[in-house]
């Protein structure tokens, strides 16, 4: 039985969050074998999710959430902390960062390597400290929408990974936007309303996945 963490984050006075908790799998994809851009596509895409992205990630970012599209992603390499379900409420990194500018509440989860995280439209997310320091880059070639290769599989397989590295996948036919906060007094209804996808990227239609645990 694969080990499942879900937060269940009520909405802020900037953030939507969701009625669906986020979902942790930690070191669901530990093995060397399946923690591979390759082979996560080919799962992924088994579950009816659409990969379309490799990011190295740099020491911070604006805390940011998804309004049109849930999101799945797996650490491939490295590790760093994610903040879950709050904004950021300065625009210096910094104090949003390691200061107090940025709301109340949340969670703060450790990722590393092989974790896998299912996070709900509306979930804001924040990735920082990480492991080994690297720039900011995006791995894949387009602009973050998509793989823009004639081999998806191919083009994964041949991605040099450094630093801390996730993929990410969204239900097939999702198109993410970039959110910081503040956007939700008007959307809300639409952010909940965003349909429950037919499987989990990683454990398709198992009750232990968010088919039962999305309720």
């Amino acid at each position: 039985m694969p080990d499942v963490k879900t937060y269940r984050l009520q909405p802020t006075a900037l953030i939507p969050n969701s009625q669906y908790p986020l979902l942790h799998y930690p070191g669901l994809l530990a093995d060397k074998t399946d923690c591979n851009a390759a082979k996560v596509y080919d799962l992924f895409t088994s579950n009816g999710w659409d990969l379309q992205w490799i990011y190295r990630y740099g020491p911070t970012q604006t805390s940011h959430y998804h309004s049109s599209a849930h999101e799945c992603m797996a650490v491939l390499s490295g590790s760093a902390t994610i903040r879950f379900g709050v904004a950021d409420t300065s625009d210096d990194l910094e104090a949003s960062t390691h200061g107090a500018a940025h709301e109340q509440g949340g969670v703060e989860v450790f990722a590393t390597a092989g974790d896998v995280f299912v996070i709900p439209a509306g979930v804001s997310h924040k990735t920082f400290d990480t492991t080994p320091p690297a720039k900011f880059k995006l791995l894949t070639p387009g602009d973050g929408h998509g793989i823009a290769s004639d081999n998806v599989r191919q083009r994964l397989a041949e991605v040099e990974l450094s630093g801390f590295t996730m993929i990410g996948a969204y239900p097939r036919g999702g198109v993410w936007d970039f959110c910081s906060g503040g956007e939700h007094a008007q959307a809300m209804q639409e952010v909940w309303a965003v349909p429950k996808p037919a499987a989990d990227p990683v454990l398709g239609s198992v009750n232990e996945g968010l088919c039962g645990l999305w309720q």
